[in-house]
């Protein structure tokens, strides 16, 4: 072990005994020997405990313990607060300028475990208002979480898309000749990815060896074909092995072909998307001719569930609805968030009668455009939402979500959603487990039950369309269409950038075979007015 990791081994301890408000001299202590363990010439692993005790600034207790660590790789007092610290909190440690006992404030006050959590909350403003923080610490720990992102092994399908797009279009510039392609799981559109792969047709090799010099710290990988093949490859590399087999089958493999769209042609079958050769579903969607009637990004005509300063968005009530006209939605559904959610600003009683009359003002102004009143409910450990009746009856309509407790089991979890899927006010079904992608599994659940109990209270599903959410999980989709279960794509928005992350909704959608029919929002304002009332139980 060098002095460098014993040096980080002390500098964690350190840490991590503020994080726990432990005593301020033996942290000052071990902080000290983590800043200066690795600057020693000599190699403390090879040292008695006399020859430890010796060194200048080190001291018995601190020359026991790095014995202990040299010879069994373990340090006992660390471990002990290991233990007891979830590994998220651990990691968010990494993070520059914030500290243990600001990293303790967010663990004890927003319960937040994760740098995904943090993240998460950091976009939806939360750290603006508590105390110690503000915008500028909020905006640092963005771009340290953004820098740490940056670095890991997996990675959001989103936060690689300016990567891809930008590395395309330079590969495209500086080879105008060349066939150029991203493939693999990036341009299936996997909502988690390892790497952006391209493939290129070329078989020089000095560009080959170019580009793979040029892009090597980067989270890419080539493939390099001649142009005859380059179609095929394209769609070999872009399909599971079963897809690509099939159509192997179907083809000549060795033909020159100027498209995929000819490949599928010359097998019998129209193009399918690159999304959504990878789960199976593609066949049935081409059997009950459905393959083109898939829910598209244009196809949107309201925003539904989106936050605004009455709760933790970072823009007013006319500002978001103004944004979405202006995009050229029909409607939007502000939905902030309820009273139980105090680290998110949840709205009392009396506040809500605030934004309602400003919702009616708004109306009138904004006019054929539409603003429709909802709350985002909290879902209580016990399933009630947290109005009462004469409260939620306000509402056009009651998007119900659990943001509190979530270290549940799967029976408390089924009877806390269940009972919220049968309250008669409860309308759409928010982020269904709980999940942040890359940070946090969802609670366990069986989704069939709830999608079965969902399409008898005629209660509608959200696909949260925030890349680090997309929950419900695409692969459920398929049984929500099998039991009528409408699916409503949110982006969750608490700001006017938040409103397209629509998109990455739709793209989880289309990977799922959602048809526009069964796509909440893609009614017109008029007939999502419709389906409200004949939804009310």
């Amino acid at each position: 072990m060098t002095n460098n990791e014993i040096a980080k081994h002390f500098s964690l301890l350190a840490d991590l005994m503020e994080l726990h408000n432990e005593n301020a001299f033996k942290i000052k202590s071990y902080a000290f020997a983590g800043r200066t363990l690795n600057k020693r010439n000599e190699a403390l692993s090879t040292l008695t405990l006399d020859e430890l005790e010796n060194v200048e600034g080190i001291g018995k207790a601190i020359a026991a313990k790095i014995l202990q660590l040299t010879q069994t790789g373990k340090l006992d007092l660390l471990e002990n607060y290991l233990a007891k610290t979830p590994i998220g909190v651990v990691e968010m440690l990494q993070l520059k300028g914030i500290g243990p006992k600001k990293i303790a404030q967010l663990w004890k006050e927003l319960e937040i475990e994760s740098i995904g959590e943090l993240e998460y909350a950091c976009q939806e403003n939360r750290l603006v208002e508590l105390k110690g923080f503000g915008t500028k610490t909020q905006e640092n720990i963005l771009q340290q979480i953004q820098f740490l992102q940056q670095n890991a092994h997996k990675f959001l399908w989103a936060n690689l898309e300016e990567l891809a797009n930008e590395i395309l279009a330079e590969i495209q510039n500086a080879y105008l000749e060349i066939l150029v392609s991203t493939c693999g799981d990036y341009r299936r559109k996997s909502i988690i990815v390892e790497r952006v792969e391209f493939i290129i047709a070329t078989t020089q090799n000095e560009i080959q060896e170019a580009l793979v010099e040029k892009y090597k710290q980067y989270p890419v990988h080539f493939y390099f074909c001649d142009a005859k093949h380059f179609y095929w490859n394209l769609l070999q590399l872009s399909s599971d092995k079963e897809h690509a087999g099939f159509l192997s089958f179907k083809t000549d493999t060795n033909k020159s072909f100027t498209s995929e769209k000819e490949i599928y042609e010359e097998a019998g079958f129209p193009f399918i998307a690159p999304e959504l050769r990878d789960n199976k579903y593609e066949w049935k969607l081409i059997e009950e001719n459905n393959l083109h009637h898939l829910v598209e990004l244009q196809d949107i005509k309201g925003i539904v569930h989106t936050h605004t300063k009455f709760s933790d968005g970072a823009n007013s009530l006319a500002e978001m609805a103004s944004y979405c006209k202006e995009q050229g939605f029909e409607y939007v559904v502000i939905s902030d968030h309820s009273k139980s959610a105090f680290y998110a600003n949840g709205m009392q009683e009396e506040r809500i009668f605030q934004q309602h009359r400003e919702i009616d003002k708004l109306n009138e102004q904004l006019a054929p455009f539409k603003i429709f009143k909802s709350i985002e409910s909290d879902i209580l450990y016990d399933g009630n939402l947290d109005y009462d009746d004469d409260i939620l009856s306000t509402f056009d309509l009651i998007i119900a979500s659990v943001h509190s407790q979530l270290k549940m089991n799967e029976e408390r979890a089924m009877l806390r959603l269940i009972k919220a899927i049968e309250n008669p006010y409860t309308t759409i079904l928010g982020h269904l487990t709980g999940r942040l992608l890359l940070s946090r599994n969802g609670y366990p659940i069986d989704h069939q039950k709830i999608i079965d109990a969902c399409a008898a209270n005629k209660v509608s599903i959200e696909l949260n369309a925030n890349p680090y959410r997309l929950d419900i999980d695409y692969k459920w989709i398929a049984y929500c269409q099998e039991k009528n279960v409408p699916i409503c794509i949110n982006p969750d928005a608490h700001n006017l950038r938040g409103v397209h992350d629509i998109r990455y909704g739709v793209f989880a959608a289309r990977k799922g075979g959602l048809l526009k029919a069964n796509t909440l929002n893609t009614l017109t304002k008029d007939n999502f007015e419709k389906y409200l009332s004949h939804t009310k139980r």
